[in-house]
C-alpha cells in the first residue's frame, strides 16, 4: 500500500522553517541543541475529534493545524506545529515525547497495510489520546471530513487504558470506546 501523504501549506512549512532558524529563541531540550541539522518532514494535518451529532451517528473533525515530525540525521526527534490564525498559517509550538517514536511506528505499520489512505492526526484531547487516522479516500481535501466507515484509526502509544495502542481499527469499532470513555459519570449511588 501506499500513503498519499496530502502537501502542508506552504506559509506552514515556511512558519516551522522560521522557527529553527538559529535566531529563534531557545527550543526545548535536546531540541536546542544543534537546531540547524533539524528538517521538518512528514507533514500532517492534525484535527481534532468533534461530538458525533446523536447517538450512533460518527463523529466529525475539524483541522486545528499541521504536524511536522523534526528529523535529526534521518532520525524523528521532536515536532512542530503550526496553527491557522486570521493572517494565515503560524507556528505554535514544539513537541517531545512518546508520541514522536509512535507515530513513525505506526507510518511505517500503515505502509504494509493492502490498501491505500491519506494520513492524518487526530486528536482527542479529553482522553489525552492522538491517533494515526488513515482516510479512505486519498484525493479528499486534507482540511475537511470526518471519520468514515471505510477509515481506520490507529491510537498512539501511549493510549488510554482499554485501547490498544499501534493497532489499527475501523472507526466504528474505536469510537464506541472512545465514547464511553467521554461520556459523563451517572449519578453518584446514594451512601447507606
Amino acid at each position: 500500500m501506499s500513503l498519499h501523504i496530502p502537501p502542508a501549506p506552504a506559509a506552514a512549512e515556511r512558519s516551522v522553517l522560521a522557527a529553527l532558524h538559529p535566531a529563534t529563541p531557545h527550543l526545548p531540550h535536546p531540541l536546542h541543541v544543534d537546531r540547524g541539522a533539524l528538517t521538518p518532514a512528514l507533514p500532517l494535518p492534525l484535527h481534532r475529534l468533534l461530538p458525533a451529532p446523536s447517538s450512533g451517528a460518527l463523529p466529525d473533525a475539524r483541522l486545528t493545524g499541521w504536524r511536522f515530525l523534526l528529523e535529526r540525521g534521518g532520525r524523528a526527534v521532536g515536532a512542530a506545529e503550526t496553527m491557522l490564525t486570521a493572517d494565515g498559517w503560524a507556528f505554535s509550538h514544539f513537541c517531545e515525547g512518546p508520541y514522536i517514536a509512535s507515530t513513525e511506528r505506526v507510518v511505517r505499520l500503515a505502509e504494509s497495510l493492502p490498501d491505500a489512505y491519506q494520513p492524518r492526526l487526530l486528536s482527542v484531547p479529553e482522553l489525552y489520546m492522538l491517533t494515526l487516522w488513515l482516510h479512505a479516500d486519498v484525493s479528499a481535501d486534507p482540511a475537511t471530513g470526518g471519520p468514515g466507515p471505510q477509515d481506520l484509526l490507529v491510537p498512539l502509544a501511549p493510549a488510554p487504558p482499554g485501547i490498544a495502542a499501534d493497532q489499527p481499527m475501523r472507526v466504528e469499532a474505536l469510537v464506541p470506546l472512545m465514547s464511553t470513555r467521554l461520556a459523563p459519570a451517572g449519578p453518584a449511588a446514594p451512601v447507606a
